[in-house]
């Protein structure tokens, strides 16, 4: 059994090259071998998203509060509020965020493959976070 105490792990800023915006990262857990999950709660300041990225495993991100955005590509860009629970097939390309006026706190959980459990692409641009606004 291990237990982490909450604040024994420091609180990380989202960088440039993953995140638009302020972003906080507060990890939760990583898995010892040969389990391979690992957990961050995540959260966005209003108008903040990661840039475009896919996971091999798949990921996995529970609302915990605010308003946020996700959205898959070539799909709708969808809201989400507390409580929703979002998946995201293994490669499929997406990216998520806080809404225009809103923070957000997800949890992110997401497994390794071979080491890796993210591969960051390109940002989102303005446009595409902006989509709905202009509809």
């Amino acid at each position: 059994m291990n237990i982490r105490r909450v604040g024994s792990q420091p609180s990380q800023k989202g960088p440039a090259e993953w995140f638009t915006g302020t972003v906080r990262i507060d990890p939760l857990f990583s898995a010892s071998e040969p389990a391979r999950a690992a957990g961050n709660a995540v959260t966005f300041e209003p108008g903040a998203r990661t840039a475009w990225h896919t996971h091999p495993l798949g990921q996995t991100l529970m609302v915990l509060s605010g308003a946020g955005r996700v959205q898959r590509e070539g799909g709708p860009l969808e809201e989400i509020r507390p409580g929703d629970v979002v998946w995201f097939a293994p490669g499929e390309k997406h990216w998520h965020g806080a809404a225009p006026a809103t923070a957000m706190t997800h949890i992110a959980i997401q497994e390794a493959l071979d080491g890796k459990a993210v591969d960051w692409l390109e940002q989102v641009t303005d446009e595409q976070y902006r989509a709905t606004e202009d509809s």
